[in-house]
């Protein structure tokens, strides 16, 4: 009877591995043939073109600085990621990303808390180069780092960051074209008239 049990379970598992390779024969045909005549586009890009209008108009009312975003950036820019934190450890944190014509990551960050942390943060520790740049009259310190170079301005307590994987050049592209405002609150007339 040992004799029968070992035969039975050899038997058994030649006949468990004969039928995965027949259910391979079957399968893998199968997956060649749908991925050659599905229809697939190799040039996609996975990246997301994200509007940040409400976003911006939003953060230039509640946040207790004037908020930067870009004016007039040529053809071929594009938001990728937008967000602003009232409450941060950072203080109060805009967000603003970018790919350049060229699919190069630029950021637009500020932030009314600590600079060194925040700077530290935004530019994945980048150092202070010593070295100065003159944008539209502002003067930027530059930055430079093993992932992001970065062009930074701190004024009236609010530090600005442009940073990113882009080349120097698409950075004070992106520094000259922003432009800070701060909207003041709407007032709801109702509530005036009702006190």
């Amino acid at each position: 009877m040992g004799d029968d049990g070992r035969v039975a379970g050899r038997s058994a598992k030649k006949q468990t591995v004969r039928n995965m390779i027949l259910s391979l024969a079957v399968i893998v045909p199968v997956a060649v043939v749908s991925y050659v005549f599905i229809p697939h586009d190799e040039s996609n890009d996975p990246v997301k073109t994200v509007s940040y209008r409400v976003e911006l108009d939003t953060a230039r009312r509640a946040a207790p600085y004037p908020v930067a975003a870009p004016v007039g950036l040529p053809e071929g820019w594009r938001a990728t990621s937008v967000s602003y934190d009232g409450a941060g450890k950072e203080g109060a944190a805009w967000h603003l990303g970018f790919l350049d014509p060229k699919k190069q990551y630029v950021a637009v960050e500020q932030s009314n808390g600590p600079a060194a942390a925040f700077i530290d943060d935004v530019t994945q520790q980048a150092a202070k180069t010593g070295k100065t740049e003159r944008v539209d009259g502002a003067t930027w310190d530059r930055y430079e780092g093993e992932k992001y170079d970065a062009l930074v301005r701190t004024e009236n307590g609010v530090t600005t960051v442009v940073t990113g994987t882009a080349p120097h050049g698409q950075l004070t592209r992106m520094a000259a074209a922003l432009k800070a405002e701060k909207t003041k609150p709407e007032t709801n007339p109702d509530a005036r008239n009702s006190a």
